[in-house]
């Protein structure tokens, strides 16, 4: 039973071992054994408020881009609203201009088309007025060729000339 109970002043001198290696772990390895726990839990800390700063900042980051998305999207709204405005003022003014061309050589053309018909209405009526006298002299000199037909027709105007 000797082997089972030791002997009290093996128990002391454990005792005062225990307690130097207690006091050595303590001072020696503990410690930076602590730091080094430490160190690694502000660390860890830090990396996890950067990974909430990082996570804030993309959430930002992608507040930021929707926005930008919504206002690029507004302006190529407002750039496709007045670029279809001008189209239209665009078509309307050449449909405008247009008209007033066709207007204004539809009346060309009616001025262009009376003055030709009063250029063949005057050549016409010089045409008749010619023909009217070559006719008229041939019948004159065909009644008028003796000269009792020629005082026939001088009576005939003095009679039909009234004096006032």
């Amino acid at each position: 039973m000797e082997l089972v109970t030791p002997d009290i002043g093996l128990i002391i001198w454990q005792l005062i071992v225990f307690l130097i290696v207690l006091i050595i772990l303590r001072a020696f390895v503990w410690k930076p054994i602590l730091g080094a726990l430490k160190t690694r839990e502000f660390q860890i800390e830090d990396s996890l408020r950067a990974a909430e700063h990082a996570q804030e900042e993309m959430k930002q980051i992608k507040a930021d881009n929707e926005y930008l998305l919504q206002e690029a999207r507004i302006e190529r709204d407002a750039i496709l609203k007045e670029a279809r405005d001008e189209a239209t003022r665009i078509v309307e003014q050449a449909k405008s201009e247009t008209s007033d061309i066709t207007s204004k050589m539809i009346q060309e053309a009616r001025e262009a088309i009376e003055v030709e018909k009063k250029a063949a209405l005057t050549e016409v009526k010089n045409l008749v007025a010619s023909l009217s006298l070559e006719i008229a002299e041939k019948v004159l000199r065909e009644k008028l060729s003796d000269d009792k037909s020629q005082k026939a027709l001088v009576d005939k105007f003095i009679k039909d000339v009234k004096v006032n």
